[in-house]
């Protein structure tokens, strides 16, 4: 049994790491039609039958769609190369790659439009107003915390769960985006999915900081001095502890006041006290960062099947 359990962990570390690498080089576009924008349209179908503002509600429209995609990922997980298919849908390295690189090269051609234009593809922030510095800003938090929810997180949970996990993770996280919103509409039936998607991405968060530190080792007292100081203090457990990784690792100063949908948030400082403004070069210099991060878990992944799979050989060749 433990032979059996160990040898499955390796062939799905194994997966998550061949996904890593297949959403790096290709990215999503042979997705056509996106299996993530296809579970989106069904849930937003079901949002209209299911919607009430209780949270009762939207325990039930999230426990439907996780269930739905638990389902899912064991119907895949029967065919070969099942997890490694979900991994690949699931991670979303490339896209966010490509999404902060045109907001960066806009930012540095002094095409300040074009970035605002391009910026939503990033993050939700209201871009109309947002100075140069503050698309910069705007576009370092998104690689920043997206690096957690598009490409450790779904990697970790493949990694532990094969398609299931992928799959699984990915509706969480999904579900969030769609209806994890303190407004008048979400506040309550949106509750239970942001609560899920804390939950979800809480390891995964620190995991990312661990990553950052470790592929920027000069700077690996600034970024544990800045984890531990100023992400307590942003709204989010887990964005705030990935933005403050990347601030320190990049020695800038995020946080600040940003408009969603209308409303002003004052978000707190990360980074170092002395850290500079971002500017349109520093969202590169995240972009970066992300990769390497994404080689280093890829690394760990690897590395994680090897031991599994050798662990499992020596189980077999003991004498019974």
């Amino acid at each position: 049994m433990v032979t059996s359990h160990g040898s499955r962990l390796g062939r799905w570390a194994a997966s998550s790491a061949f996904a890593l690498i297949v959403d790096a080089l290709i990215g999503d576009e042979p997705l056509r039609p996106h299996p993530v924008a296809m579970f989106g349209k069904a849930m937003i179908a079901l949002e209209g039958r299911m919607w009430q503002d209780r949270r009762l509600a939207g325990i039930g429209y999230t426990v439907s769609g996780i269930g739905a995609a638990a389902v899912a990922g064991n119907v895949l997980e029967r065919v070969p190369g099942g997890a490694v298919a979900a991994g690949y849908a699931a991670v979303a390295g490339r896209g966010l790659w490509g999404s902060g690189r045109a907001v960066g090269s806009a930012l540095e051609a002094g095409d300040i439009a074009a970035a605002r234009r391009m910026l939503p593809a990033l993050v939700g922030r209201d871009p109309a107003r947002l100075s140069p510095s503050e698309i910069a800003r705007a576009a370092v938090e998104s690689v920043a915390e997206n690096t957690v929810d598009g490409i450790v997180a779904p990697a970790l949970f493949t990694a532990i769960g094969g398609a299931r996990g992928a799959l699984v993770y990915r509706s969480i996280n999904t579900l969030d985006s769609m209806v994890g919103y303190r407004n008048r509409r979400y506040e309550r039936f949106g509750w239970a999915s942001a609560r899920v998607d804390d939950v979800a991405n809480f390891v995964p968060a620190r995991v990312t900081a661990v990553l950052v530190a470790v592929v920027r080792p000069s700077a690996v007292r600034e970024i544990c001095d800045a984890v531990r100081r100023d992400a307590p203090s942003h709204p989010s457990p887990n964005a705030g502890v990935a933005e403050a990784a990347f601030a320190a690792a990049l020695g800038l100063r995020l946080g600040g006041t940003s408009s969603y949908g209308g409303k002003l948030e004052d978000r707190p400082p990360l980074g170092p006290v002395d850290g500079r403004v971002p500017e349109a070069h520093d969202v590169a210099a995240a972009i970066r960062c992300s990769q390497h991060v994404t080689m280093a878990l890829f690394g760990v992944l690897a590395a994680a099947a090897a031991l599994c799979r050798a662990g499992a050989s020596n189980g077999e060749e003991r004498p019974r």
